[in-house]
C-alpha cells in the first residue's frame, strides 16, 4: 500500500471513486449526505491536485482512496467547541476522504489516517481536525473509533449542498499514532 500526493494522471481514478460511493449512495448503501454533480466532483479533486493537497491511497498498484490534506479550515469551524486551543498554522485538516467501495474493510480508511496523523506531525501541526455529514453515520463511528473527539455540529452550506449539518472532530496526532500502533 502506498499514500502518495496525487498526479493529474490520477484524477480520472479519483472521479470514479466519487462515482461509485455516489453509487453507493443512491443504492442505499451508504450515506455520506454527498450529491452528485455537485460535490465530490472530479472538478473539486482537480483544484486540490493543482494545490498539492490532494493525495491518492494506491493499493496492488490501482488508486483505492483519495483525500485532501491541507491546513483550510472552513469558516464554519469558528462555531466550533474545540477542546484543543491551537493555532492555525498547528492544525492539519482533512477533507473528502473517499475509500473505493469495493475496498472498503481492508483497513484502508485506517492507513490514510496514519499517513495523515504522520503527515500532521511532519509538518508541524499536531492538531488535527476534520468534519463528517452528521448523517454518515458510518464516517463518525469510523472517526470515534481511531481517536478523533466530536466536539460540536454547525449548520451551515457547504461545498455547493444548501444546507448541511456538520461534525466537528478533533485528535492530536500522537494520539491518533498511539491509538493505530
Amino acid at each position: 500500500m502506498l499514500i502518495r500526493k496525487a498526479a493529474a494522471a490520477d484524477l480520472d481514478a479519483v472521479a470514479a471513486i466519487y462515482a461509485a460511493v455516489h453509487t453507493a449512495e443512491e443504492a442505499g448503501r451508504l450515506n455520506t449526505g454527498w450529491i452528485r454533480d455537485v460535490y465530490p466532483t472530479r472538478v473539486s479533486a482537480s483544484r486540490a491536485q493543482a494545490a498539492g493537497e490532494l493525495f491518492v491511497l494506491e493499493e496492488n498498484g490501482l488508486v483505492s482512496g483519495a483525500g485532501i490534506i491541507n491546513k483550510s479550515q472552513h469558516e464554519a469551524y469558528a462555531a466550533g467547541s474545540w477542546q484543543t486551543a491551537a493555532k492555525p498554522e498547528t492544525v492539519m485538516v482533512l477533507h473528502t476522504l473517499a475509500i473505493d467501495p469495493a475496498s472498503s474493510a481492508k483497513g484502508l480508511g485506517r492507513a490514510f489516517l496514519r499517513f495523515y496523523a504522520e503527515y500532521a506531525l511532519a509538518n508541524n501541526c499536531p492538531n488535527l481536525r476534520l468534519d463528517t455529514n452528521a448523517v454518515n453515520l458510518g464516517a463518525r463511528a469510523f472517526y470515534k473509533k481511531m481517536g478523533f473527539r466530536e466536539v460540536g455540529s454547525v449548520k451551515t452550506p457547504f461545498n455547493g449542498i444548501a444546507e448541511v449539518c456538520l461534525i466537528l472532530l478533533e485528535a492530536q496526532a500522537e494520539e491518533i499514532l498511539g491509538g493505530l500502533a
